[in-house]
């Protein structure tokens, strides 16, 4: 698929859009009706999801201090392994998942799990909700924290509840892409009053006000107004994207190039609050339509011979950024990609390796076997579910799909 000097580009995930009115705010109290929106307890709010768990995971080691390992899992965002730097002396433990799923291979987590170990992060990917029961289960029996990362499923359900309240701590993230976004800005919370108050306390030493990121993260926001947009998303996406590819360096067109540099600490500014107070109210909607349009495009890939789409089990309630696709092996899913990957249609790969692979997370693992993860890094690819992906968009992605299976 050939692109011209300037093409439609849709983005990757489905981000709720801000509207005009949505910058001239009115004063809101954005924790309190995110708690009502979600039915959480009032959320302690970060500058990044990142911030967020680097704050859980401070707080946890003030209640256990000769606790020195997190488990994660081997697949996961690279910032998730980064926020162990700065909680030293912390090491990462990466755990293989399940064939073909992503929750942990649960024989390998019992493995894994031990004295030794502060927390185990059980990862919300996509949307989708993990088997939060299972982990919660074998940590127990050391007296290990579980943390919950919904960074990618703020508004998933798990028996009913949101998800992040079954653990320990739960965090979402507010980053662009994520659905309701600030540009940059993290959710944590906990059932327990007493571990939020710890952690809003470690929030208070932790989290300095930054007036030079608050500006930038401003002026940020507002470029996501403008520029949120297929007419305009490839001016400051999709060029960017085809550039790193034309470079062979998918790391970068992801966005996963992260080093332990890019981790700023400070608060999250009131004015970005009260923009994402103003568009919560759209949230709840945007989610049921996000869920309608993806429950139809589903039976179409579920129709693709030898394509596994990650979906809910029972009693699990997921939201729907994006589709997790898993292509029967690598070849097929190459093939896919290297006609869809430059073409603007929302097609890209959620995490290019497992962490081993990012040679700024090598030094914070411990040795660890992932033969499952590994798998799922070389056959996995998400679909968006924007609303600007129209039928004939996902009607031509579904073809070269079907093509590169059939080759």
């Amino acid at each position: 698929m050939s692109h011209s000097f300037f093409q439609r580009q849709l983005p990757p995930t489905a981000g709720l859009p801000l509207l005009w009115r949505d910058l001239l705010p009115p004063r809101a109290d954005f924790s309190d009706r995110l708690a009502q929106e979600l039915g959480i307890p009032p959320p302690l709010l970060t500058c990044s999801g990142t911030a967020a768990l680097i704050i859980a995971l401070r707080t946890l080691q003030q209640r256990q201090p000769n606790r020195h390992r997190i488990i994660v899992p081997a697949w996961t965002c690279p910032l998730v392994a980064l926020a162990a730097h700065y909680c030293p002396p912390l090491k990462i433990v990466p755990c293989d998942m399940e064939y073909g799923g992503i929750n942990f291979d649960r024989e390998r987590l019992a493995q894994l799990c031990d004295s030794q170990t502060l927390a185990v992060v059980v990862t919300h990917y996509a949307g989708r909700v993990a088997d939060t029961a299972a982990v919660i289960k074998i940590a127990a029996a050391h007296g290990t924290a579980v943390i919950e990362d919904a960074a990618q499923s703020m508004g998933a359900k798990n028996a009913g509840e949101s998800v992040g309240l079954a653990g320990d701590i739960g965090f979402f993230s507010l980053a662009m892409g994520k659905g309701l976004t600030t540009v940059e800005g993290g959710v944590l919370f906990s059932r327990s009053a007493e571990l939020q108050k710890e952690m809003e306390r470690q929030i208070a030493r932790d989290l300095p006000w930054r007036a030079g990121w608050e500006l930038r993260r401003i002026i940020e926001l507002w470029g996501y107004r403008l520029m949120y947009h297929p007419d305009r998303l490839d001016w400051v996406y999709g060029r960017q994207l085809r550039s790193a590819l034309n470079r062979g360096d998918a790391v970068t067109a992801v966005g996963d190039d992260f080093t332990v540099d890019d981790i700023p600490l400070h608060t999250l500014g009131h004015y970005r609050q009260r923009v994402a107070a103003s568009a919560l109210t759209r949230f709840s909607a945007w989610q049921q339509q996000n869920s309608l349009r993806a429950k139809s495009r589903l039976a179409e890939l579920r129709q693709l011979a030898g394509v596994t789409v990650l979906q809910d089990g029972p009693h699990q309630q997921g939201v729907w950024p994006f589709f997790l696709l898993l292509m029967p092996d690598r070849g097929s899913r190459d093939r896919a990609m290297q006609h869809l990957w430059t073409a603007g249609l929302g097609v890209t790969r959620l995490f290019i390796h497992t962490l081993f692979g990012y040679p700024a997370v090598t030094p914070l693992c411990l040795p660890s076997s992932i033969p499952n993860a590994e798998d799922f890094a070389a056959r996995s690819l998400s679909i968006s579910n924007s609303h600007w992906v129209e039928d004939d968009d996902f009607a031509l992605i579904v073809s070269v799909l079907r093509a590169a299976l059939t080759h």
